[in-house]
């Protein structure tokens, strides 16, 4: 219960109190309550007109005003006791056992004792079961955040630039709404801020609160939902009063996707009435509210193709902001903003490090310099050097190392022999990335081995050629395993995988291969941002190319595999000295091992052809 809602109950029991009070003395300032002697006395002068007797009161009404009372009131006595004191001349009074106190804590304090009960005792439980109270079941849980609070600028927002630039007219609009409206433009009602997670959304909501000065109202879109139907309409309706009372303002649902998934066709029938009227309620006020008044709703989500479409036209969310995952120079930035609250290196160059995180979010950067600053606090550094940020990102992408973790030596010998491979034809190939590091220390997420390769700069557009020899680094370890033993292991299984995946998107996807045709046979599905793509599994198209599909994925995944074995049979030499290498130290780099560089001397490439470029996404280390 808070606080105003406590000062409103308390006011009306004192208002009730007093009224009580006020009526008593008014019913009781014309009643006489003589004693019970004086009464006799009075009876046997003929004052009395009438009387009503009870178990413990007389009351009755005088003949003539006595001081000017007419009505009386005494407590009544046992005659007989009252008999012997009136002999022996004793002045009788009658009186109660219990008074006014005792009769009101007989009263009150068994009702105080329940309250007190449902207080700490059931209404904990309620709030633990997400029921809440019964007073403030209809009230918003938006906690206001003031410039003070939120602490964040545009300073601290990087690597959306972009973003930025669209969102400060939101700053404009809140410091000098009638200026900026000169024109007759009106700000948007609503701005939906779209992106796979830990690209900076609820970063980038507070910033632009910090930046305009005004009280910031946030919210989770599934603290609008409770087990009581009505309940998120109430809080919706209560968020919007407590906004117009503070405007300007910036309101911020984060989540938008608990509150807003599309409506089903077929109603509540799955139980999502209580979620629908919250949403109707939502649009409502969207209509409902002018934005002059300096009403900003932000709202952030990373799944908006669940989103219902009334949410998104004209009018309401009028404005989609993509934050996306940052390019090179985006991480770049980012870093820097991180770095600035460790103590760092100098000499260390982030560009370097941007180069080596492609993928990566604004969250996941933020983590990747906790993890360096953690690492060199451990081995007692004073600061964070580039081996700790390298050894960062292998934990990351790969997991913690496992020395602990003993391979019997042929297995040890087999993946050394394995990861060189993939190195070897990575190093050979000119349109795979270079390499970074080759180790065979089993790390936490099973792998027992990887390579790491370093991409050179962000890439959006892949060509058909790439595709073909990126399959080939993929196979190269099962490749390297033939050779030497003369037969494959399981270790393989998700190089395999991966260069199946690959194959079959080249296929049927992109439509790069001759025989099948180019034709868009699997198309993508609807995907979340931030998840893998997914293929749907409704095939429409005949048996026969069904067969074609097949017959095609599994000549360009025995052709990826020659060419590995061709390039790897020419370079023997350096697989044998990479590998007895890698078993020595355990972990290496093109600097301890020269072939790993990229040359005009490396040994010749397959004939693997030319292609149009596609879209793809980005790059990956291959790991094991």
């Amino acid at each position: 219960m808070d606080k105003k809602n406590s000062f409103h109950i308390g006011y009306f029991i004192v208002a009730f109190a007093l009224i009580t009070l006020f009526q008593t003395w008014l019913a009781y300032k014309d009643v006489a309550q003589p004693s019970y002697s004086e009464l006799q006395r009075l009876l046997q002068d003929d004052k009395i007109k009438s009387v009503v007797i009870t178990e413990t009161m007389i009351q009755g009404v005088f003949k003539e005003a006595q001081d000017g009372r007419t009505q009386f009131i005494v407590r009544r006595v046992d005659p007989s006791v009252a008999a012997e004191f009136e002999k022996a001349g004793v002045e009788i009074t009658g009186a109660s056992d219990s008074n006014w106190l005792t009769t009101l804590i007989s009263w009150v304090l068994p009702a105080l004792i329940f309250f007190g009960l449902w207080m700490f005792v059931f209404r904990g439980y309620a709030n633990r079961q997400g029921m809440g109270g019964l007073i403030n079941i209809g009230k918003s849980k938006a906690k206001v955040y003031l410039e003070r609070d939120t602490g964040v600028t545009f300073d601290d927002v990087a690597g959306v630039e972009e973003a930025k630039v669209e969102l400060q007219e939101i700053v404009s609009f809140l410091k000098d709404k009638d200026r900026y409206g000169r024109l007759g433009a009106r700000m948007p009602k609503g701005i939906l801020l779209v992106g796979p997670p830990g690209t900076g959304k609820t970063l980038m909501a507070r910033a632009i609160a910090g930046e305009a000065g005004v009280p910031f109202f946030s919210i989770s879109g599934s603290e609008f939902v409770e087990m009581f139907v009505g309940v998120g309409a109430a809080r919706v309706r209560d968020l919007f009063v407590q906004a117009r009372q503070a405007a300007p303002c910036i309101i911020f649902i984060d989540e938008l996707d608990a509150l807003g998934r599309a409506r089903s066709a077929f109603g509540s029938m799955g139980g999502n009435d209580e979620k629908e009227q919250t949403l109707n309620q939502l649009l409502s006020e969207l209509d409902g509210f002018d934005p002059r008044v300096g009403i900003v709703l932000l709202a952030a989500t990373n799944r908006p193709e669940v989103l219902d479409p009334a949410l998104l036209r004209a009018g309401r969310f009028d404005r989609q902001v993509v934050l996306d995952r940052p390019g090179r120079n985006g991480r770049e930035a980012i870093l820097k903003v991180h770095v600035g609250k460790i103590q760092v290196d100098p000499e260390i160059d982030l560009g370097d490090i941007a180069g080596l995180t492609a993928g990566f979010t604004g969250a996941d950067l933020a983590n990747l310099v906790n993890e360096a600053a953690i690492i060199a606090t451990r081995r007692g550094a004073e600061k964070v050097s580039r081996a700790d940020f390298t050894s960062a990102i292998e934990r990351i992408v790969a997991g913690t190392e496992l020395r602990s973790r003993l391979m019997k030596p042929e297995e040890r010998t087999r993946v050394a022999y394995h990861e060189m491979g993939h190195a070897l034809v990575a190093a050979a190939l000119k349109t795979t990335d270079p390499v970074e590091k080759i180790s065979i220390i089993p790390r936490s997420i099973g792998a027992l081995g990887y390579t790491l390769q370093r991409p050179t700069e962000d890439r959006f557009l892949i060509t058909a050629t790439e595709l073909r020899e990126r399959m080939a680094v993929l196979l190269a370890g099962r490749a390297a395993e033939e050779i030497i033993f003369g037969e494959v292991s399981t270790g393989a299984s998700d190089d395999l995988a991966k260069a199946t995946d690959i194959a079959r998107q080249y296929v049927t996807r992109f439509g790069m291969d001759e025989k099948v045709g180019q034709a868009v046979l699997e198309e993508q599905k609807s995907q979340f941002l931030g998840d893998a793509p997914a293929f749907v599994g409704k095939r429409d198209y005949s048996e026969e190319t069904s067969r074609e599909v097949d017959l095609a994925v599994r000549r360009l995944i025995d052709e990826a595999y020659e060419a590995a074995k061709t390039i790897l049979a020419a370079g023997a030499a350096n697989l044998e000295a990479g590998a007895r290498l890698l078993l020595e130290r355990e972990t290496i780099t093109p600097a301890d091992f020269p072939a790993l560089k990229r040359s005009d001397e490396a040994p010749a490439e397959p004939d693997v052809g030319t292609g149009a470029a596609v879209s793809t996404d980005a790059r990956k280390p291959v790991r094991r």
